[in-house]
């Protein structure tokens, strides 16, 4: 099976699904079961592209700053929300892959299968919008030929990332790699971490 393939299909199926509204508070579509792998994915990219649309809201320059604030906060919200659904995608993996004995020379790669994901999740909005700016009918046909050199750049990436992503699978799977996670550990949303947080509960 062509993973990283059918993990790109749920992240656009996601993309589609949420540009038929395209608003930050569209509740999330649950197409697939719960609890399975595409449910994991397809929420994974909710995630990721409503967070891309708060992203662009947050620079507009004629919001308030109780609403920039108010959109800040839910920007942070997301990222742990998103780091955490990272960890729990290679808790998947990891118990896929339980039975699987490493060779003594196997090596250990720079990342996790979920976080080569979440790189292939981020790649597909990337994609999705720079497409929209190469075919901006409203746009001088100097942007739009500077988006068509840039969709082709991150459309060579796509290639090569799940190239990479089949590939890490199959050396995990076959002993070349050993697979191995660590928490991200993020400090800042940790009241306990956090000096400008712990130090007001004083």
């Amino acid at each position: 099976m062509d993973f990283a393939l059918n993990a790109w299909h749920i992240f656009n199926q996601s993309i589609g699904d949420y540009h038929l509204t395209d608003h930050v508070d569209e509740p999330q579509k649950q197409p697939f079961p719960a609890g399975s792998l595409e449910q994991l994915l397809y929420s994974k990219n909710w995630i990721d592209t409503v967070q891309w649309h708060l992203e662009d809201i947050i620079r507009d320059e004629s919001i308030t700053p109780d609403q920039a604030l108010l959109i800040k906060r839910r920007i942070d919200a997301s990222n742990q929300k998103r780091t955490d659904l990272v960890e729990y995608l290679d808790s998947w993996f990891l118990n896929h892959f339980i039975d699987i004995v490493p060779a003594k020379e196997a090596t250990i790669n720079t990342e996790t299968p979920a976080w080569a994901l979440d790189r292939l999740s981020i790649l597909a909005l990337k994609i999705y919008h720079m497409n929209l700016e190469a075919e901006r009918q409203s746009a001088t046909p100097e942007h739009r030929a500077k988006c068509t050199t840039k969709l082709d750049v991150l459309l060579e990436q796509k290639t090569d990332l799940m190239t990479s992503i089949n590939q890490l699978l199959a050396d995990i799977e076959n002993g070349k790699v050993k697979m191995k996670t660590y928490k991200q550990m993020k400090m800042y949303n940790d009241e306990s971490l956090n000096p400008v947080l712990y130090q007001k509960a004083k």
